[in-house]
């Protein structure tokens, strides 16, 4: 068994607006290949803390570090390059309605890299088809179903090969059927490409069939209360908000 290796670390991170206090004190670390959960109740700073990581809000005190290299602290060139390496999925897909699928994901290769247009074809077929939508370049977003839109935008959230993914409550409006499938296909692209992935979420079928580490924020005392395999805390975890979180009051029921 490999040793594990930290890809991203929040070091003593402070989130707020102004003088409100979202989240404090927060320390952990996510390996490279995780797949990271960021869970807790309504209004804890999940979605705040994720703005943190991909570089769209800066901490009020505290580091983001991506394998030693404090993001925040970085030059703007150092910024840029990391945030290259970097795909996010938004919860609502944020696909532009004005172009096709194709269009979408090929966006970031044009603007990106030197590419040839045959050879941009080539890459958006291919991560289409990763996703399950071979076929499907010419369609509109609004002409497809909200789980493919979901697939098309990790499609898009995957063009330019980025080390690490993003997803912000990629279950969000989905049936459990097309929720299970967007699962499959997370677990899927982490087997297959090394990629490591963090995710935003509250679903509890997602945060156990998918996730192998993940940090719990407590809106209440505004910081995290535990950190680790969402499985180990269900099973072992002593305090009542995490508990009764990850098993929705049928702690009885609990496997």
């Amino acid at each position: 068994m490999t040793e594990a290796q930290a890809h991203i670390v929040a070091e003593d991170l402070t989130m707020a607006y102004g003088d409100f206090v979202i989240q404090r004190d927060l320390d952990f670390t996510i390996n490279r290949g995780d797949i990271f959960i960021i869970m807790g109740g309504s209004g804890c700073g999940k979605s705040t803390l994720l703005r943190h990581f991909i570089g769209l809000k800066s901490p009020a005190k505290g580091r983001v570090l991506y394998e030693n290299v404090s993001f925040w602290e970085a030059d703007p060139d150092t910024q840029e390059s990391l945030m290259r390496r970097m795909g996010v999925l938004y919860q609502s897909g944020a696909l532009w309605s004005s172009m096709t699928l194709a269009e979408n994901v090929a966006l970031a290769l044009k603007e990106y890299t030197s590419l040839k247009p045959k050879d941009i074809q080539e890459i958006v077929s291919l991560k289409l088809a990763l996703v399950g939508l071979a076929g499907f370049e010419d369609f509109y977003p609004s002409e497809i179903s909200g789980g493919m839109r979901k697939r098309a935008g990790l499609a898009r959230a995957m063009a330019l090969d980025p080390e690490i993914l993003f997803f912000d409550e990629p279950s969000a409006g989905l049936d459990p059927i097309s929720a299970k499938l967007l699962d499959d296909l997370i677990l899927e692209i982490r087997d297959s490409l090394g990629s490591t992935i963090v995710v935003v979420t509250h679903e509890l079928a997602s945060i156990f069939n998918i996730g192998n580490n993940s940090v719990f924020l407590d809106p209440d005392t505004k910081t995290m209360i535990a950190a680790g395999d969402p499985k180990r805390l269900r099973a072992e975890s002593e305090d009542p908000r995490v508990v009764r979180f990850l098993t929705r009051g049928q702690e009885g029921q609990a496997a």
